[in-house]
């Protein structure tokens, strides 16, 4: 019987992963290194220990009120030389219309969490070759904001001495920030500086408008860390600066993620390579 070869159909080749990223005899380093689709129970687990661990670590440092007291005063001097000092008059303007302050009450308290999630499980759904990496960045930034919760206590506008600054959570009686009210002793509330309101939203903004591919939502994802900038100033929680310090962080979750994986987190497949090894092709059949 005559010898027959197999051909692979067309386009066969390109729609195979990477044999190189799926290769599992590579080093245990280059595996760490390697996008992979993320396993669901694992990742609700990680995230679940990951902001215990954060929570604990940020009400852990201690509330050095006097220092942070120094520190604010130190800021809205600096933001004055700069010209940038509105943040007393955004508070009491925004608080003078009981149904929008008290909207972005609500708003401070629950979208920081809500917002954040949901994108994380939109890039697990639809980008799982991306997911780890861009965790990465969201991980890396709030890691190295508890460093600067530790290094630079910070009080709050709403805490400063001597600032007519309105607490608008304890104005209005709405359940808000739980550096407020009944809820105060359960976070520390001199804790400020960096934002992670803005670290955390500008880091959900970004990846939407990045990944999405509906215009209008592309656009809602810019939108949402410049509301949420009104929002931290209109509520006197944060200072313009503590925003400032957020976005540094965001930076260098950026460049850890970059360092990590050898490209920025968008930049890579949309798709997570296989981890099974390839068999190769036969060049003949039996006769």
């Amino acid at each position: 019987m005559g010898e027959t070869t197999v051909t692979k159909p067309e386009g066969l080749e390109a729609a195979l992963p990477d044999p190189v990223a799926a290769d599992p005899g590579q080093g245990p380093l280059r595996r760490l290194r390697t996008p992979r689709r993320p396993r669901f129970w694992f990742e609700i687990l990680l995230i679940a220990v990951s902001y215990w661990t954060y929570s604990l670590v940020r009400n852990a440092v201690p509330e050095q009120k006097a220092e942070a007291l120094h520190n604010a005063d130190w800021i809205w001097r600096v933001e004055h030389h700069l010209g940038i000092a509105v943040e007393e008059s955004v508070n009491r303007a925004v608080n003078s219309v009981h149904w929008l302050i008290v909207g972005m009450n609500y708003y401070y308290a629950t979208l920081h969490f809500i917002v954040t999630l949901g994108v994380l499980v939109w890039l697990y759904r639809r980008h799982p070759g991306r997911y780890a990496a861009t965790r990465l960045v969201l991980f890396a930034t709030t890691a190295v904001a508890l460093v600067g919760y530790y290094l630079y206590p910070l009080a709050p506008p709403r805490l400063m001495n001597g600032g007519d600054f309105i607490d608008t959570v304890m104005v209005h009686q709405t359940w808000g920030s739980m550096a407020s009210g009944d809820l105060k002793h359960m976070s520390n509330q001199y804790a400020a500086m960096p934002s992670m309101h803005i670290g955390w939203s500008v880091w959900c903004g970004l990846t939407i408008f990045a990944l999405a591919s509906v215009p209008w939502v592309r656009v809602l994802g810019l939108l949402y860390p410049a509301l949420t900038l009104v929002v931290i100033v209109a509520t006197a929680n944060h200072f313009w600066l503590d925003a400032v310090g957020g976005l540094l962080c965001l930076a260098f979750g950026f460049t850890v993620a970059r360092l990590w994986y050898g490209r920025q987190p968008y930049a890579l497949p949309r798709a997570a390579p296989t981890t099974r090894r390839l068999e190769k092709p036969r060049s003949a059949a039996r006769t």
